[in-house]
């Protein structure tokens, strides 16, 4: 395996952590993160800086680095940012192109082939990068990059509290997301989208009283590969 750069060890990351590959607080080791992906320390550590500036992992004198807990009040500021940028890039849409939607109508039938076979880890990359899919799908990859950080912080307070229930809401959300482009109603699009958010804030609403489900971290230990 040839080494890898500390951008490709920090996408690596995002992406664990949108397939719950690695759970929130689940700490980050330097040592082991460099024999897994064959760099240096220094390398790790660099990449471990430029997750830290946005917003996904922090460091600790007692426990170094670990990905970040989100409470429910970063949460609920997080989908307000993505309400901005989302509704504002719907509504600068005109012409959707056919092969767009058929790569949206595609995303929405793999999260629920996700959803109907229980596969927990697949169903929260697929709903979260529904988004970011959605921006890249559309021309825009800058709001693309922007989606996937903010989804990513979206993700890691749902692997607490997403209910299956809840994952089923938003792949139906998706779904009328999707006809309605297909069908060129932008304004219903924007007001999917917007209730699609606002149903999420009103979830972690909900959750936020509940205890947290067992995300089950695997603690001192990097589980995934590059």
């Amino acid at each position: 395996m040839q080494p890898a750069s500390n951008n490709v060890i920090e996408n690596r990351i995002i992406q664990a952590v949108l397939s719950e590959e690695i759970s929130p607080g689940e700490r980050l080791g330097e040592k082991d993160l460099g024999e897994i992906f064959g760099v240096s320390r220094t390398l790790v550590r660099e990449a471990m800086m430029r997750l830290s500036s946005r917003g996904i992992v922090a460091v600790s004198p007692r426990r170094g680095w670990f990905v970040i807990e989100p409470s429910v009040e970063e949460a609920r500021e997080t989908i307000e940012a993505r309400r901005s940028v989302e509704i504002g890039l719907l509504m600068t849409q005109k012409n959707i192109s056919a092969e767009t939607i058929k790569q949206l109508e595609a995303h929405v039938l793999e999260q629920q082939r996700a959803i109907d076979e229980n596969d927990l880890g697949r169903r929260s990359y697929l709903l979260g990068h529904f988004h970011v899919h959605l921006a890249a799908a559309l021309g825009n990859s800058i709001l693309a990059n922007i989606l996937e950080e903010l989804t990513t912080r979206i993700v890691l307070i749902a692997t607490l509290y997403q209910s299956k229930a809840d994952a089923q809401q938003s792949c139906d959300n998706h779904r009328r997301l999707v006809s309605a482009l297909r069908k060129n109603k932008v304004k219903d699009a924007v007001k999917i989208m917007d209730a699609h958010l606002t149903h999420l804030d009103k979830a972690l609403s909900i959750r936020k009283k509940m205890k947290p489900r067992s995300a089950d971290p695997l603690r001192g230990k990097t589980s995934f590969v590059p």
